[in-house]
């Protein structure tokens, strides 16, 4: 029986290291992948799954208006879909987790989404909150914090390295506007 899998870390646990690594296994059997990313995380090429240590497939672009869905359904019509993988997860609707539901519910087709579960100001992402309510499993992939304790937060840098306090949720970028932390760390640069 097919389920919605949710994995959630902070940047740099592996997320989309991991997603391919699951896509090969399916593809080693002989099975059928289906993967999407998001089109507004532009830092590595345009309709790519693509990791920091260089693996990368490609992958089908989504935004908050693409009918998830009705896009799996028609590529199930035509080849017979055995998994559906999402990365950048945290960018999905509401409305989207729900179809992925569907995805699961009717067509019988796992899906593995992968995404960042809180954002600069550790709220939650609409995607990754209605992922945590209606995942059928939950597992934290988990990184350290430059102390070594786990990292369960992300902040985000301004150009002179200052942790941001005020901004728009979603800003995509790397390494050199955000950094993964323990809560500890977390609150000592956001809240003060």
């Amino acid at each position: 029986m097919a389920q919605l899998y949710f994995y959630y870390s902070t940047m740099n646990a592996g997320k989309s290291t991991h997603l391919l690594q699951s896509s090969y296994n399916y593809q080693e059997r002989g099975l059928t992948t289906l993967l999407y990313t998001a089109k507004i995380d532009d830092r590595f090429a345009k309709g790519k799954v693509s990791s920091r240590i260089g693996l990368q497939q490609e992958a089908q672009l989504f935004d908050k208006d693409s009918p998830l869905f009705e896009q799996i359904s028609h590529a199930h019509t035509n080849k017979k879909v055995d998994c559906v993988l999402i990365d950048e997860a945290q960018f999905l609707t509401k409305q989207q987790v729900k179809q992925l539901t569907d995805v699961v519910d009717t067509l019988n087709i796992p899906v593995l989404a992968y995404g960042i579960r809180t954002d600069f100001l550790g709220e939650t992402f609409e995607g990754s909150a209605t992922l945590l309510a209606w995942a059928d499993k939950l597992v934290e992939l988990k990184t350290i914090c430059h102390c070594g304790r786990k990292a369960n937060f992300v902040i985000r840098r301004d150009a002179d390295g200052v942790a941001v306090k005020h901004g728009e949720q979603i800003e995509v970028g790397g390494n050199e506007r955000y950094e993964s932390l323990c809560r500890e760390h977390f609150k000592a640069l956001i809240w003060v």
